[in-house]
């Protein structure tokens, strides 16, 4: 007669591990990405993700739109309601980040039809830019929210605008409003969104977009204007940690 142990270890469904890996996949890409992509970064061949893929589609998990796979309204619905980060778990790895990149490392939502500020790390060598005009007001001005409006449609942003107008805060800051949606729409959501000296002078910043769901949500760093050309690297550094961190699902979901 066989004993249990404590150690025995326990059995594992292999097609439900290979569905949560292309889940993970696809949330690591606020646009989508396609099936040859997901199994790539699954680690899984091709017809396999394929079978799992329309299996995850066909029970609302995900959605296909244009031959890229997005989360679909039942991952959703696994917490209730479209995806948030909660503030009190990111603050350590903001944290963390600060210190290995050496420069703030900042945090906001699209919420409400508002930015919101989720939190702020900043070192001791490199302190966080002062918020002496609202964040809140002036989204036209800093990358964090030139980011965040960026992922939103037209109406949205006029709605925003109309409550939140544009207005210069710097000689280098967007004159106008026409100008600002200008350049909403020329970004491209592939690459950082940089501001320079537009909110604060003798202060550069770059923000990207992030997947959490179904969240508009943004990440940024800043450094003072002589380190310019340690900007670009640091934010390139920064998405590699945050797709690291949404892979390994540490980044809590809450709603």
């Amino acid at each position: 007669m066989t004993t249990a142990s404590s150690t025995t270890v326990p059995t594992l469904i292999g097609s439900v591990q290979r569905a949560l890996r292309l889940m993970e996949a696809v949330g690591t890409h606020r646009d989508g990405a396609p099936a040859k992509q997901l199994a790539r970064e699954a680690g899984l061949p091709l017809p396999t993700a394929y079978h799992l893929l329309r299996t995850l589609t066909h029970e609302g998990y995900l959605r296909r739109e244009n031959g890229v796979f997005l989360f679909g309204a039942a991952a959703e619905r696994l917490g209730g309601g479209p995806a948030t980060p909660r503030p009190g778990v990111i603050v350590d790895s903001l944290a963390r980040w600060a210190d290995v990149i050496g420069a703030p490392v900042y945090c906001a939502l699209y919420k409400d039809g508002e930015i919101e500020m989720v939190a702020v790390a900043e070192i001791p060598a490199v302190p966080a830019v002062h918020e002496w005009a609202s964040f809140r007001e002036t989204g036209h001005a800093h990358a964090l929210g030139q980011c965040l409006l960026g992922q939103l449609d037209e109406r949205a942003r006029e709605d925003h605008l109309d409550r939140h107008p544009v207005r210069p805060l710097t000689r280098y800051s967007v004159r106008d409003r026409q100008a600002f949606l200008d350049r909403l729409r020329s970004m491209k959501r592939t690459e950082p969104v940089v501001e320079r000296q537009e909110y604060a002078m003798g202060t550069v910043c770059a923000a990207i977009p992030i997947t959490v769901g179904s969240a508009v949500a943004a990440m940024a760093v800043s450094l003072p204007l002589h380190q310019e050309e340690r900007l670009l690297p640091a934010v390139e550094q920064l998405r590699c940690e945050v797709t690291t961190l949404l892979r390994s699902f540490v980044f809590s979901i809450s709603i």
